[in-house]
């Protein structure tokens, strides 16, 4: 597995783990910011544990599958994160909210795309046969 898969995917699986069990159980130096920001967005705080930090958990979870062995889990894992942050932003985007919170998911977004990016299960590789062929 190539050397910039492993760490982009570890960083992104230590990210989403700590934002969805922060979430979850609303640790409170996250919930001073986080809150008024749920507020702005619109999003009920009775979110937070599903489908907000859930679905970021089980993201890590994916992925950490992933890198353990199921590769099409954890590109399931990749872009299901993608799809997620890419809707988070839109929630932002669309109440005009640019707390911490949406640069935050700016970031995170970023890690999920170079995560499938660099997804070996997705790398095409060149055929065997053309290796021989003048």
């Amino acid at each position: 597995m190539p050397t910039a898969y492993v760490v982009t995917a570890l960083v992104t699986i230590a990210f989403n783990t700590f934002s969805g069990f922060a979430a979850m159980t609303r640790f409170a130096p996250i919930m001073r910011t986080l809150g008024p920001a749920l507020a702005r967005a619109g999003v009920p705080e009775s979110w937070l544990v599903w489908p907000i930090g859930a679905l970021k958990a089980l993201g890590a979870l994916g992925l950490t599958l992933g890198l353990l062995g199921v590769p099409l889990l954890g590109t399931a894992a990749a872009a299901g994160l993608v799809f997620y942050f890419v809707c988070a932003l839109y929630t932002h985007l669309r109440v005009g909210d640019f707390s911490p919170q949406f640069y935050l998911a700016i970031v995170f977004l970023g890690l999920a795309v170079a995560t499938l990016a660099l997804d070996p299960a997705l790398v095409l590789r060149e055929y065997p046969y053309r290796q021989g062929v003048a």
